[in-house]
């Protein structure tokens, strides 16, 4: 079974092409007119296991808002999509990820009810050129379009990349442990008989 999907979203602020492989071998396209991103969402799929390819054109000259947002939303629609009924699916994941100072722990769950929990602090307001708010912005538009329930936590850090880091490998981490294959679970894992 090919747990595979991709995309293409065009708006008057952005053009975006996004293909992504759940079981894939942590390769990386990316060009997404970002380049803290563009370093993030590497390092989300090499950590993951993932296949992300991402050709995205933005508004950029404005800011790295609309660009940032539409790549949450389009990997949240390609990650739901590839994952489809969700059979077998171990649906819960959990990762700390230190890095240097900082400590990160996303949770997830992947429920069909969106929901963002964040407990962040970044130091900065930027990093490098890159708003740190958007941060913010683009996992709750990945949680919402991907409807998993994601919860991030930060239990300390100083450096504002450091701690951006240590929680995009976290997502990585748990998001590729939640839609692990367990050949124990038969059919859907919920009481409910779907997600």
């Amino acid at each position: 079974m090919s747990r595979t999907s991709s995309i293409t979203r065009k708006t008057n602020e952005t053009s975006i092409e996004l293909s992504l492989n759940i079981d894939g071998e942590g390769k990386s396209n990316l060009e997404t007119g970002v380049p803290f991103m563009t370093h993030m969402l590497d390092l989300f799929t090499k950590h993951g296991q993932f296949d992300l390819t991402i050709a995205a054109n933005g508004d950029t000259d404005v800011d790295d808002h609309h660009t940032t947002e539409d790549i949450g939303i389009c990997l949240g629609q390609v990650l739901r999509e590839a994952l489809g009924d969700k059979k077998g699916i171990k649906r819960y994941g959990n990762a700390f990820v230190p890095m240097d100072e900082a400590l990160a722990q996303v949770v997830v769950d992947l429920s069909n009810r969106p929901h963002l929990e964040m407990r962040a602090t970044f130091p900065s307001q930027k990093v490098g050129t890159f708003d740190t708010e958007l941060v913010h912005e683009f996992l709750w538009k990945l949680a919402l379009e991907a409807r998993m329930n994601l919860h991030v936590i930060v239990h300390y850090g100083q450096n504002t990349h450091h701690i951006i880091e240590a929680i995009f490998k976290a997502l990585a981490r748990a998001l590729d442990e939640a839609t692990t294959i367990d050949p124990r679970i038969k059919g859907i894992p919920s009481t409910k008989g779907m997600l």
